[in-house]
């Protein structure tokens, strides 16, 4: 029979509920005085929250998958040797009544330090940046056959109907004769 296993507890922990230009870090564990702290999500306060985190011992950061606005936050604290969990919002349970952004952030640190989260995975860093310049590559490809669609309908509309009598209707004899109808 599988059963289900939660990651280990951890001992300090911080829950960070990100927004687009702020943070909020709520900071808690054994030997720690529980402190919530914001932070703007420029380079250099993400820095600030880092050297924070790193000087109180915090070892896992878990936050919201909010959008794109975690990874700037993920960027920066990766590379410290934080341990950085990115949960899936609809997996936090929020507590009760009125909803504040250091109200979230104490709860996501709440359920860090009592082994309630599950990590999404994020691949290494050498993945994403191949994943991330692959879809740009498609999407330039995509922007291409679209602009070549959009000429040959542009001619169509025209009364000129390259693609009855070529087969190619982007190759080399294709564009010589596109460039002779620009030209007069």
């Amino acid at each position: 029979m599988d059963t289900v296993s939660f990651p280990s507890l951890v001992s300090r922990g911080c829950g960070i509920d990100v927004h687009k230009k702020v943070v909020v870090a709520t900071i808690d564990g054994s030997g720690l005085r529980k402190e919530t702290r914001e932070f703007n999500t420029f380079t250099s306060s993400l820095t600030a929250l880092k050297e924070w985190l790193l000087a109180n011992g915090v070892t896992h950061v878990a936050m919201e998958s909010t959008g794109v606005y975690w990874k700037p936050v993920y960027k920066v604290l990766e590379p410290a040797g934080l341990t950085v969990w990115i949960v899936n919002a609809r997996h936090i349970k929020y507590v009760p009544g009125h909803k504040t952004d250091k109200a979230d952030s104490a709860w996501i640190c709440k359920l860090l330090l009592a082994g309630l989260l599950k990590p999404s995975y994020i691949p290494a860093r050498e993945q994403r940046e191949l994943r991330d310049l692959t879809r740009y590559r498609t999407k330039l490809i995509q922007h291409v056959a679209s602009e070549k669609n959009r000429t040959m309908r542009i001619l169509e509309d025209c009364n000129i109907k390259l693609s009855s009598v070529l087969s190619d209707t982007t190759g080399v004899t294709a564009t010589k004769l596109i460039d002779l109808i620009c030209a007069g």
